[in-house]
């Protein structure tokens, strides 16, 4: 992957993290990853449509995952897409919390460990200061 990849994926993310919307500006850690939504060992390619910006966090977490269990269901259930789905579909915010709407954002959430306490107290303190909408 190039340069001007990595640079047309941050300007389309507007340097934020796809999965979490983390600000890269307000995150404790200076650089994001180009993450690829589908893993190279799934087959995933290094093409626009394949791949993201993501946060250390997620990135770290997602590893090659494709799909996790959903806590509400116990079905299987892909994890959230960002090149082909609306976050506001699968999740929203509640007091800093990211709460999955659907299983898709309940199984993101959960597989991403996105709630956890640090990241929690975090999107805290940047929602309070308005770098988090």
């Amino acid at each position: 992957m190039d340069a001007a990849a990595r640079e047309r994926v941050r300007r389309r993310a507007n340097h934020r993290c796809e999965y979490c919307p983390l600000p890269q500006s307000g995150a404790p850690f200076p650089v994001f990853h180009i993450e690829h939504i589908r893993a190279r060992k799934h087959g995933g390619s290094d093409t626009d449509d394949n791949l993201c910006l993501a946060c250390n966090f997620c990135n770290l977490h997602k590893s090659s995952n494709l799909a996790g269990i959903d806590p509400l269901t116990d079905l299987i259930s892909p994890l959230f897409n960002p090149r082909k789905e609306d976050w506001r579909e699968h999740f929203s915010f509640e007091a800093g919390r990211i709460v999955g709407r659907t299983a898709t954002g309940r199984v993101t959430v959960r597989v991403l460990n996105m709630n956890d306490q640090e990241r929690l107290e975090l999107r805290v303190e940047l929602l309070e200061t308005g770098l988090l909408d």
